[in-house]
């Protein structure tokens, strides 16, 4: 598949769209964040480019080259995207990493596999004491920068700002072009360990050209974010980011996330701003939602200059699509354009487009411009390859994964699985079918499809089911371990006070789950699809174990392998306190 919009012309590197906005717009706002106080820290983009070019001199002066790049291991903020494009700016390599790798994590084992793939020269952190034990694992002979409370023999990043920039960093802006490598971004672990994905110049620019094509709207006004979506993955630090570079809009970090004790920031945030565009995971309209239904003042805020929601990074449940569309047509009299894209970190990553109206969740569109989308019959899915200049050359330092991701037209295997929307009619766009990793046999040898009936089991089991994996491997029957929703299962019970522990063996919720499944069942019952018995777990998909990514997305092959033996306890007997039939 191929779209009929040709691509154009894009710069040649991102520093570029920096240049270009400083230029025209010195004075408007490009970035914000909360400071301690409770306002806003602006950076403008006539002094954004001031303070990328004397960070990228400081870069270069301590010796960073493309074999010696810099990693970041800070959440987003200000002086992260300041340095991060400084690096890039002198042909740098950026090489940003989840904070929950060095936060979250107990053994660091990421962490280090990852420096020590990259090699990098320096490694930047906002707070040194936060980041103590993280950057206690360094290489002696790797520099660290902080934001505040250095560590011994860390510098301030205070004072690399102070560096007069010179001959030296504009020679080496004047050098980076479409093939310079801009980022070593690292997948999430969904399917894996994380390898490092080479990002170059070319990828970004023309990334951001195909949504320009798609997007005319972008020209009449500048977009403007209110967005937590993380830099370490693609979704928040390619699409997200550059587009506000690429467009001269404003980015305000949001400090939040969508978990309880943080989404109360998103939603603080979001009363202060109303943002153009809004872009999140399906986990983050969970637990958004429920405020914006709550909250008549904060939601007309919300929707009031809107002009689409986005959803990526995991497929969206139909229930969170009806709610999100209910909520727009009774504040706007209106429906909004709720929309989605479909790519992967290695192609930078849109690669396809939904940029037609959709009624309902799971068409993720068609090929963005420039860009081509095979369907590739493998065993019984189609997986789709996409070939084009938003494809990454390769895996860092990796040759054998590079020669296996390619097949012999020069088409990248996503590993991603998609069928037409309507065979006879390719326009109507393409379904996201799951990963094809992820999808077993029954004993019986039928297929099971786990990313559709994840799907349905969720919108089955709403509100008590947040996510669930989907277990049957030569096993007679499909079952589900449920990650159950915390507000969900209390909604049930009509109690806010019980813990999840005590939730998940009330037997109001373990009803109204089972009662869900069963009419799921009545409407699907070939046993491919037909859902026999679930497990409410109360442990939470862990970060270490390669289960769950930061942005919510869990490891279905991983979950399945750790938690054997609660696999084991769901398919005995009739079920226990914990089990339903």
């Amino acid at each position: 598949l191929r779209s009929p919009l040709e691509l154009g012309a894009y710069p040649p590197s991102l520093g570029h769209h920096l240049r270009r906005w400083a230029a025209a717009a010195p004075e408007r706002l490009f970035l914000a964040e909360r400071t301690d106080g409770g306002g806003w820290r602006e950076v403008r983009w006539g002094e954004a480019l001031g303070r990328v070019r004397a960070l990228g001199q400081a870069l270069l002066d301590r010796g960073l080259t493309a074999e010696r790049p810099l990693a970041l291991l800070s959440d987003n903020g200000v002086d992260h995207a300041l340095l991060q494009l400084a690096a890039m700016d002198v042909g740098v390599p950026a090489v940003p990493i989840s904070p929950a790798y060095s936060l979250l994590s107990r053994d660091h084992g990421r962490l280090r596999h990852m420096l020590r793939l990259t090699t990098p020269g320096m490694v930047y952190a906002g707070d040194g004491a936060a980041y103590a034990a993280a950057l206690a694992r360094l290489p002696a002979d790797v520099a660290v920068v902080v934001g505040r409370r250095p560590p011994p023999g860390a510098e301030l990043l205070a004072e690399l700002e102070g560096t007069t920039p010179g001959g030296a960093a504009e020679e080496a802006f004047a050098a980076v072009g479409p093939e310079t490598v801009a980022k070593i971004l690292f997948t999430s672990g969904s399917t894996g360990r994380p390898r490092g994905v080479i990002n170059s110049q070319r990828m970004l620019c023309s990334n951001q050209r195909m949504i320009a094509r798609l997007w005319p709207f972008l020209e009449q006004r500048p977009p403007l974010l209110v967005d937590w979506l993380p830099w370490s993955h693609t979704f928040g630090g390619n699409h997200n980011f550059n587009l506000v570079l690429a467009n001269g809009g404003t980015l305000y970090v949001d400090g939040g996330k969508p978990v309880p004790g943080r989404i109360e920031t998103t939603v603080e945030n979001l009363r202060a701003v109303s943002p153009t565009l809004y872009f999140n995971v399906p986990r983050g309209f969970d637990a958004l939602l429920p405020f914006l239904e709550a909250d008549a003042e904060l939601a007309a805020r919300f929707f009031r200059r809107l002009d689409l929601i986005f959803y990526a990074g995991a497929a969206l449940p139909q229930n969170l699509w009806q709610r999100l569309d209910a909520l727009a047509r009774r504040l706007r009299g209106a429906p909004l354009f709720l929309t989605t894209a479909w790519g992967t970190t290695e192609t930078a990553p849109l690669a396809t487009s939904a940029h037609f109206p959709l009624e309902r969740a799971g068409n993720v569109g068609l090929p963005a411009p420039g860009c081509e989308v095979r369907l590739t019959p493998v065993g019984e899915a189609f997986e789709l390859r996409v070939r084009g200049p938003n494809v990454t050359p390769g895996y860092h330092r990796d040759p054998a994964a590079t020669a296996a991701a390619f097949d012999g037209d020069g088409f990248f295997k996503t590993g991603d699985a998609g069928r037409l929307a309507d065979p006879h009619d390719p326009a109507r766009g393409i379904l996201f079918d799951g990963r094809i990793g992820e999808n077993f046999k029954l004993g019986s040898g039928t297929w099971v499809d786990a990313g559709k009936l994840r799907l349905a089991a969720i919108a089955a089991g709403e509100p008590v089911i947040q996510d669930a994996v989907v277990t049957g491997h030569d096993r007679g029957a499909v079952g589900l371990l449920v990650v159950p929703s915390l507000e969900g299962c209390r909604r049930v019970c009509g109690d806010d006070a019980l813990e999840l522990a005590e939730l998940v063996r009330r037997p109001e919720v373990k009803e109204h789950l089972r009662a869900g499944l069963a009419a799921h069942n009545l409407a699907h019952p070939g046993s491919s699809r037909r859902i026999e018995r679930a497990l409410l777990m109360v442990e939470p998909p862990s970060i270490d174990a390669g289960e769950i990514t930061d942005k919510g997305y869990l490891n279905q092959r991983a979950m399945r392998e750790r938690r054997a033996a609660l696999i084991e306890r769901l398919y005995a007997g009739d079920g226990d306190d914990v089990v339903v039939v």
